[in-house]
């Protein structure tokens, strides 16, 4: 059965070094991702991304990796949630998906697909998820 969790978040991404020249020539850029969740999901993340932008205005794309950790409706545990995202001439297509077999503790047995939503410059997600019956 699946299963609905909603809240706020606030997000930090901080651009990193980048490794080498020509990524950076390519106009590739790395950033680090420190999110923290409230509502059904209170947790914090950590993560990585890589984006692209082009010459074109409203196209890019990132794709990132981030290990949520905290309790998903009273149930403890960590996850990971895997993003990939382009911006096509300025509409969105965004994909947040649980990383198969990445749940642990209480969460062990997730599945589930994020939304993102931003308005009025805040952050709030949509998570619909399945979980195994509590042992």
């Amino acid at each position: 059965m699946v299963s609905d969790a909603s809240g706020a978040f606030e997000v930090k991404i901080t651009p990193q070094k980048p490794d080498n020249r020509e990524a950076e020539a390519a106009g590739l850029g790395r950033m680090s991702i420190d999110k923290q969740f409230h509502g059904d999901l209170e947790a914090i993340s950590k993560g990585e991304m890589l984006a692209a932008g082009t010459d074109v205005k409203g196209s890019a794309g990132y794709v990132a990796m981030e290990r949520v950790t905290g309790t998903l409706m009273g149930r403890r545990g960590s996850f990971v949630l895997q993003h990939s995202a382009t911006m096509n001439r300025g509409t969105p297509t965004l994909s947040v998906t649980v990383v198969p077999d990445s749940g642990t503790g209480e969460l062990v047995g997730l599945t589930g697909k994020m939304n993102i939503v931003v308005a009025d410059g805040k952050h709030s997600y949509e998570f619909a998820y399945m979980l195994p019956a509590s042992r």
